[in-house]
């Protein structure tokens, strides 16, 4: 009777051994996922009621709101201003960001590059720079009075352009967003590159392409998945714009609080002090983010589908 039950036992704690490997990573999920968007989403659908003068013990009290503040949030001019403004930051960033990395990955890919651990370090070393110090650096650099760049430009005789103001100000952050992000989308493409088969390139040597058609009709194509997955990953951090905006604003007048939906989030919650708009806020583009993140992987996989059926 004892060799069932310790046949048991062992049996029980070898199917019980992978959850408990996975405990510890479900709490943290739990305790700071999970509940910080519960609490965020319950945030959003109530508010502050204020009874007389607001004075006093129980002259403020938390009432159920309904969608009133989605409806205020989705009716903010400030709101679409700032979401116009990340669209046209994105539209600069993501493609130029993903071109050029795609473009150095098949330039370290080539059998001609040499010094190619240095070059790939060099790509990759800017992402390896905290977001608020790289728009520090950027933006001294940009600043008439203390730029390197300006100071040369004087010499010469040549205008010196205002990198901190109206339509300019896109190239300037857009240009942070592509010296920090192309590194690491990069090394993704060239990770990609390197674990296809040689013989493919032989093969496509002895039909008698070129450097240039291999990459354009071999190495392109079989990094799909790569590009794709950047592009999600730069679509999702586009929308997410925080700290490029926000470290270069105490150094212009050309940015105002809300000029990034996030920016308006943390404006609401801790200058306006109402957390619960925020939080309406806040959710509405957390589901702006998954429905085009979901919309794009599932025209990305429709487009797979339909290439495997050729």
């Amino acid at each position: 009777m004892t060799q069932p039950a310790r046949g048991v036992r062992r049996s029980y704690g070898v199917k019980a051994a992978p959850y408990g490997f996975l405990l510890p990573a479900a709490v943290l999920f739990v305790l700071f996922f999970a509940l910080p968007i519960g609490y965020a989403i319950r945030l959003s659908f109530h508010k502050i009621e204020i009874k007389g003068l607001g004075l006093g013990k129980g002259a403020k009290s938390e009432v159920f709101a309904g969608l009133e503040n989605y409806t205020s949030a989705l009716t903010d001019p400030e709101f679409t201003a700032g979401a116009l403004r990340v669209l046209g930051y994105g539209a600069l960033v993501v493609p130029v960001m993903l071109g050029l990395a795609l473009l150095f990955a098949l330039l370290l890919d080539s059998e001609r590059v040499r010094a190619r651990s240095f070059a790939r370090l060099a790509i990759f070393l800017p992402y390896a720079v905290p977001g608020v110090i790289a728009a520090v650096l950027w933006g001294f650099l940009y600043l008439p009075d203390v730029s390197p760049f300006h100071f040369l430009l004087d010499r010469l005789g040549l205008p010196r352009p205002d990198l901190m103001d109206g339509g300019p100000l896109y190239l300037a952050m857009a240009n942070i967003a592509v010296w920090g992000g192309t590194g690491f989308n990069m090394i993704v493409i060239y990770t990609a590159l390197r674990s296809l088969p040689a013989e493919i390139y032989e093969a496509a040597k002895l039909d008698g392409c070129s450097e240039f058609q291999i990459a354009l009709r071999v190495k392109i194509p079989m990094v799909a998945p790569s590009l794709v997955l950047t592009f999600f990953f730069s679509v999702i951090a586009t929308l997410q714009v925080f700290n490029e905006p926000t470290t270069l604003r105490p150094l212009t007048n050309g940015i105002p609080s809300t000029w990034s939906p996030l920016m308006k989030v943390y404006n609401d919650a801790f200058t306006g002090g109402n957390i619960h708009a925020a939080s309406a806020t806040a959710v509405i583009l957390a589901l702006a983010t998954f429905v085009l993140s979901f919309a794009l992987l599932r025209a990305s996989n429709r487009r797979t589908a339909q290439g495997a059926g050729r």
